[in-house]
């Protein structure tokens, strides 16, 4: 049986469709996949594309994501990934979550979590505090500690990151952005300049073990309060991009703290890491590593404005705005020019609440 990807969709709204009860379905649409939610149940299915790395175009392929999906997510959330399930063609022509027909995708069911309770929701309401940060951190520590290390090659460790700028400049510069080209100037070659002044660092980090198997997408809505804790939606379709420094992770998870007005938590959520037993990088390397996330998560945001759904949507171009900021805030500080984080934190802060 054929069925078109609108076909899933429809039949996966339909509560009837579901063996579990649900008396609605919500819909979520991102841009690689559709979620779920039903009851006490929510469930991920991807959607058939394939763009760069992300290869989701058969039916095979996206079982295999959904797999991975769950081996990767039980190491941080076990009770939160329940397992893999099959939306079926039945007898009768009707489509079935867990049926007993020939499956015709593959969705990954999990536990429903409160949306209250995630981290960027506490950030977003002013409720998240100090004792959030330590639990994170004491979680974080003690998953990066059982983490593989992979024995790597300095200087490919090195040439990642800085092909990680290229990338970052390839997305930026597109002219259709008309973002301004001597401050993407200054910034990448900011980026560049410290890369290659403190490649001794760099390549020590690599042959030091500090480059693990990491989540590879440490965001505040993907890290839940509840009871246990859980940090979810893991990256799971590049081991490469997984492969992370692990300050580079924690790093970015404080920087989208401080995008979000609470630097002071932040920087709550390094020190803890680092008494929790994770590894206490240099400042300088930290405050490179969030610089280069911000240019990275700019040129995300930016991209946004390829599709129809957000062309008219003014909040993107403001978003790309406030992580060049921050970029450029953090580069000053890995060059020993910072003052501190909290002005500069704010204003973000306020220039997205203007941006709605």
């Amino acid at each position: 049986m054929k069925c078109t990807l609108q076909d899933k969709v429809d039949a996966l709204r339909d509560p009837a469709s579901h063996r579990l009860p649900a008396s609605s379905v919500e819909a979520i649409e991102t841009h690689f996949s559709w979620v779920f939610l039903a009851g006490e149940r929510a469930y991920k299915m991807k959607k058939p594309l394939h763009q760069g790395l992300q290869d989701f175009s058969t039916l095979e392929r996206r079982r295999h994501y959904c797999r991975e999906e769950l081996r990767l997510n039980r190491r941080l959330a076990p009770h939160v990934y329940l397992g893999l399930v099959p939306l079926t063609a039945e007898e009768d022509g009707r489509l079935c979550l867990d049926g007993r027909g020939e499956p015709v995708e593959w969705l990954v069911a999990m536990r429903r979590l409160s949306p209250g309770s995630m981290l960027d929701q506490r950030l977003l309401r002013g409720e998240a505090c100090e004792d959030d940060m330590r639990r994170i951190a004491w979680q974080l520590a003690g998953f990066h500690c059982w983490q593989p290390r992979p024995r790597l090659d300095p200087t490919g460790h090195r040439l990642r990151l800085w092909q990680r700028v290229t990338e970052c400049e390839a997305v930026l510069r597109r002219p259709e952005w008309h973002l301004p080209r001597a401050r993407l100037d200054a910034l990448l070659g900011a980026l560049r300049a410290w890369l290659t002044a403190h490649t001794p660092l760099i390549e020590a980090r690599a042959m030091a073990g500090c480059v693990l198997e990491a989540h590879g997408d440490l965001r505040p809505e993907h890290v839940w309060l509840g009871e246990p804790m859980a940090i979810i939606d893991a990256l799971e379709f590049s081991k490469t991009l997984r492969l992370q420094d692990g300050a580079d992770e924690v790093g970015f998870l404080a920087m989208e703290c401080e995008r979000a007005g609470a630097p002071e938590l932040g920087e709550a959520l390094l020190r803890h890491y680092a008494e929790a037993g994770g590894d206490a990088a240099p400042r300088a390397l930290l405050h490179f590593y969030q610089a280069l996330r911000a240019c990275e998560r700019a040129g995300l945001a930016i991209a946004h404005l390829a599709e129809s759904r957000y062309q008219n949507d003014p909040r993107w171009r403001a978003r790309t705005r406030q992580y060049l900021r921050l970029a450029a805030h953090h580069l000053r500080a890995a060059r020993g020019q910072g003052a501190g984080t909290h002005t500069s934190a704010s204003g973000l802060a306020a220039d997205e609440r203007r941006a709605g």
